[in-house]
């Protein structure tokens, strides 16, 4: 068996998604995208399939090798974006080719279903109470929201103070029997997350996300020392060797993202070494349904998982949904806060190719907003 064409599909609302085909008919699919970028990607990908095609798709690990280290410039988030979802792709492949779920080629699944939660909006008390409740409604067992906006660099009493009252406004609905997962997004400077988390910390998070920028992790020792809240971090980092110092600075939870983190091959040993330092996985996951299958299935194999991402209903699908993609969405169904494992080959999901290529033929050009002080100057978004 050979791969025989390689094809990527701008589709609404962010995302990019890549269909491997063989010469048996033998179809895979992966979603390598990096949000805002996506344009870029599809360029990384097509100098990538040059090697690719006429080759052995079941040889996953050989291409991995080859993908991520035959050229002398290697990593980053597209080139390790453009790797992980052609690599999706692959395991797709092989799990239709030995007519197994990707999990059990893993070594078989260590779970019965997995743990996920939806993301909040909601820049006021009230609005996040009322976000919160809705999930709650809907069955889920857990909700992340972000932490604070905008934030100056050493942080106000009143935004201290907001930041507390958005999560006690969360907590109050949620009850004690239901986790808040905090997204301060690298928004934050060290300074400000040691005033903040030692505020939050009777309400209890599940994890606070990103206290620092991925270029700042020098400081991820002192937090985790400090901070009664434990620390995650990873959806900007790319592969093992980046992911080696949180973890050594104490990080409790790691969060590659399996359309950025060298797709499943690569997240699997993060997984790994993440284990050997006590760590548990929460991969990253705002994107779409390939992205989101590839990690459901990591997610079944892998023995320190914590809890999925997922972004079905998000407000960034407006206009578009995750499940407009796939001809069947039960899969994807909350059952008690969790998805039940997949059975089905591959990557267990059959993505709606007519309505990919109908998407496609529209495209997008999304941009991430660019946010700025009061006084004029750059802000993290």
């Amino acid at each position: 068996m050979k791969i025989d064409r390689i094809e990527t599909f701008l589709v609404a609302p962010r995302w990019l998604f890549c269909r491997v085909e063989t010469d048996e008919g033998l179809v895979g699919w992966g979603e390598p995208v990096v949000e805002g970028r996506a344009e870029v990607v599809r360029s990384a990908v097509e100098v990538l399939a040059e090697y690719l095609i006429g080759e052995d798709p079941l040889r996953i690990e050989q291409h991995w090798q080859i993908l991520t280290k035959g050229g002398f410039y290697r990593g980053g988030p597209v080139l390790s974006s453009a790797v992980a979802g052609l690599d999706q792709a692959l395991w797709d492949i092989a799990g239709q080719a030995y007519g197994a779920p990707v999990h059990a080629l893993l070594g078989g699944p260590v779970r019965d279903r997995v743990r996920v939660y939806s993301w909040i909006g909601g820049d006021e008390p009230g609005e996040v109470a009322e976000a919160a409740a809705a999930q709650a409604a809907a069955g889920l067992t857990a909700i992340k929201m972000n932490a604070c906006g905008r934030l100056s660099a050493i942080p106000t009493p009143a935004e201290v103070d907001a930041v507390v009252s958005r999560v006690a406004a969360a907590r109050e609905v949620l009850g004690d029997n239901r986790d808040i997962a905090l997204d301060f997004h690298g928004r934050a400077s060290a300074a400000a997350v040691r005033r903040i988390l030692p505020e939050i910390a009777a309400l209890r998070p599940l994890f606070v996300e990103e206290p620092v920028l991925a270029e700042q992790a020098h400081h991820l020792h002192d937090i985790v020392t400090a901070s009664p809240v434990p620390v995650a971090t990873g959806e900007r980092l790319y592969g093992r060797a980046e992911f080696l110092g949180p973890l050594q600075a104490g990080v409790a939870v790691v969060q590659p993202d399996l359309s950025h983190a060298g797709g499943i091959s690569e997240v699997r040993r993060i997984a790994a070494l993440a284990e050997t330092y006590g760590a548990v996985l929460a991969p990253h996951c705002p994107l779409g349904p390939i992205a989101l299958a590839a990690s459901l299935q990591v997610a079944l194999a892998t023995p320190n998982f914590l809890i999925q991402e997922q972004s079905i209903g998000i407000h960034y699908h407006a206009g578009s949904e995750l499940l407009d993609y796939v001809v069947d969405p039960a899969p994807f169904q909350f059952v008690d806060g969790h998805i039940n494992r997949f059975e089905a080959p591959g990557l267990g999901i059959t993505v709606d190719e007519a309505a990919v290529r109908a998407a496609a033929r529209t495209g997008h050009a999304w941009r991430n907003p660019v946010w700025r002080h009061d006084d004029g100057s750059f802000a993290e978004w």
